[in-house]
């Protein structure tokens, strides 16, 4: 999975903003500082989708060598490192081995959601990975 950072800002009478040095044109915002994350791997995530070459993620000494964030991060930015999640748009059987309890509550949950068994899981995964990142 694809890595890149991001540089997030706050001035006092605005929302977060959050840009990608490696990602010309890709930029996000949240209200709170909780939904930074979750935002930026959107914004991320849709503004890559239809690219067939991605750009290239740079190294962390390199993207603080860069004279943009460098001043971002001395005016009080900070780095966030953001998965790249894209949704392709096509589904993929898988088989996959859980416990029978585990099983049995995925799908009493995904029942009162109305959803299939694939897409809580898939949901949940999703929410997994973007909590970790």
């Amino acid at each position: 999975m694809a890595m890149y950072f991001a540089v997030v800002e706050k001035d006092r009478e605005s929302a977060y903003g959050v840009w990608f040095p490696d990602v010309e044109g890709c930029f996000s915002a949240a209200d709170d500082e909780g939904e930074v994350m979750k935002n930026s791997i959107e914004a991320l995530g849709l503004h890559l989708e239809d690219v067939e070459d991605l750009p290239m993620p740079r190294s962390q000494a390199a993207i603080v060598a860069d004279r943009e964030v460098k001043d971002a991060l001395a005016n009080g930015g900070y780095l966030i490192y953001v998965p790249l999640l894209l949704n392709l748009g096509r589904q993929v059987r898988v088989n996959i081995s859980i416990d029978k309890g585990a099983l049995d509550a995925i799908d009493q949950a995904a029942g009162l959601r109305g959803m299939s068994r694939s897409a809580f899981i898939a949901q949940a995964a999703r929410r997994e990975i973007e909590d970790a990142a």
